[in-house]
């Protein structure tokens, strides 16, 4: 299975934080899941992070890359499809950082890992 982390899927699995689901979790280890982190996940944590929203991702950012290669996450690029995409969908959800993570998800034929429902009525499958 294809699956996609949201940004609080993976600050909760990397910081090992019980707000993540047993589901989620189960998901996102399993030997056959192809799990993904998007680079507009790298984006919306040093931005929040910048602007004192997620001050504990602080060490999780200087070390994002090794932490991803230790996880088996897959980078996953965001691409001319997904921006366009992302501009078509609903206006159901105005957070463009999540926006962009359904678009991909859509696109690349991927189940999103999140707690948020509002990326299911854009279209998104949701695992968690």
């Amino acid at each position: 299975m294809k699956l996609l982390l949201d940004t609080h899927a993976y600050i909760w699995w990397a910081l090992d934080e019980r707000r993540l689901s047993m589901k989620a979790k189960r998901s996102v280890t399993a030997k056959a899941a192809l799990v993904y982190f998007s680079a507009v996940s790298a984006y919306e944590m040093a931005y929040k992070h910048r602007e004192g929203y997620l001050p504990k991702v602080a060490p999780l950012l200087r070390r994002l890359e090794d932490d991803l290669a230790e996880r088996g996450l897959i980078h996953l690029a965001i691409s001319l499809e997904h921006g366009r995409r992302a501009g078509e969908l609903a206006d159901n959800h105005g957070d463009p950082f999540d926006r962009l993570l359904a678009a991909q998800a859509i696109v690349e034929n991927m189940a999103i890992v999140s707690t948020d429902e509002k990326l299911s009525a854009l279209g998104a499958r949701l695992v968690w």
